[in-house]
């Protein structure tokens, strides 16, 4: 279901875009979780829309479908993008409008490319659920990579997850409330199914680089150069995440950026024995754990393929792109798919 300020997304987009061109759409309702959008012209198609109302992370999570958005008939809706934005949706061929007037049409006869508006009025992000804020996504992490849990009893999830359980609670009403939890059965029969999971791993992937991750964040440090391609990590002490754990998951990756994830507590487990040093502007990263490793298990001495994803994503490089989408096809897509 379309939230509040997905819908003022929506209407603003549309007027803003017919008041700048003269190309005015209709809105095909097609249920309250399915939206499309239709040029007024004869024989036009109805596009599926896609809407995305934070471009932090997101805006670059569109590229990541874009053989959706080409072939399946899609349009992206977004709050208002940069310059540079639309011209990679372009070269993608990916249709898009936003709200301040931008967008890139192509349906014969039309063509139209149009960049570089400012928003009159910046319409305010979506209110933050508790499911998506810091203690939230945590329990989330472990749903996302473990299909079929959420059926666990709510102090299970509490003590697997090192979450309160009145927050458990709060986590699952969210769920249902947004449109993310399906309960099927009745009485001792009764179970609940997490649906439409992957717009959920879009939304957790931007909360989790909003709200969690810069929590997390413990130092910079730097090291002797190519030093992670011999080192040994315990992965019960410390494992590889983002590009390093892209490059060491695909071989396709030279990471820029060298990311730890570790117990807290015992950060010298890295830096003594890789001889790290503390550096604002280094390109290592350690990164607080923030998940039981019994409840979200290493995958060899990375992190779970979803965590690799999410800091892939929150980038915005296109090579690491380029690897996200990679990593998603082979590990994650099953994940996510509907049951």
């Amino acid at each position: 279901m379309l939230t509040g300020a997905e819908k003022e997304i929506l209407k603003t987009a549309r007027d803003t875009f017919e008041r700048q061109t003269g190309i005015k759409f209709e809105l095909v309702n097609k249920g309250p979780n399915r939206k499309k959008l239709r040029l007024n012209m004869p024989d036009a198609k109805a596009l599926d829309v896609r809407i995305i109302a934070n471009t932090t992370g997101l805006a670059y999570a569109a590229l990541m479908y874009g053989d959706r958005l080409q072939h399946q008939g899609e349009i992206a809706v977004f709050n208002q993008i940069t310059a540079e934005m639309a011209d990679t949706l372009r070269s993608k061929d990916i249709q898009f409008i936003d709200t301040a007037g931008n967008g890139y049409i192509n349906q014969p006869p039309v063509y139209l490319f149009v960049k570089g508006n400012k928003a009159r009025l910046e319409i305010k992000p979506p209110t933050v659920n508790r499911v998506f804020k810091q203690t939230g996504l945590r329990v989330l992490y472990a749903l996302l990579c473990n299909p079929g849990m959420e059926n666990e009893t709510y102090r299970t999830l509490a003590a697997r997850t090192d979450v309160a359980l009145g927050m458990v609670n709060w986590v699952f009403k969210d769920l249902s409330e947004l449109g993310f939890l399906l309960e099927t059965g009745t009485g001792r029969n009764n179970k609940v199914r997490l649906i439409n999971k992957e717009k959920l791993l879009e939304r957790w992937i931007t909360a989790y680089a909003e709200q969690l991750r810069p929590k997390l964040l413990l130092g910079r440090y730097r090291g002797a150069e190519g030093w992670w391609q011999n080192a040994q990590l315990n992965p019960e002490q410390a494992l590889w995440g983002g590009e390093t754990a892209a490059a060491k998951l695909t071989d396709y990756l030279k990471p820029q950026m060298i990311t730890v994830y570790l117990d807290k507590d015992n950060p010298a487990a890295v830096l003594i024995p890789n001889r790290l040093k503390k550096d604002p502007a280094g390109n290592v990263e350690l990164v607080a754990r923030f998940w039981q490793p019994a409840t979200v298990a290493p995958h060899g001495e990375t992190v779970h393929p979803v965590l690799v994803y999410a800091d892939l994503i929150a980038t915005g490089n296109q090579r690491n792109i380029e690897t996200a989408r990679m990593i998603y096809d082979e590990y994650i897509v099953q994940l996510v798919r509907e049951n």
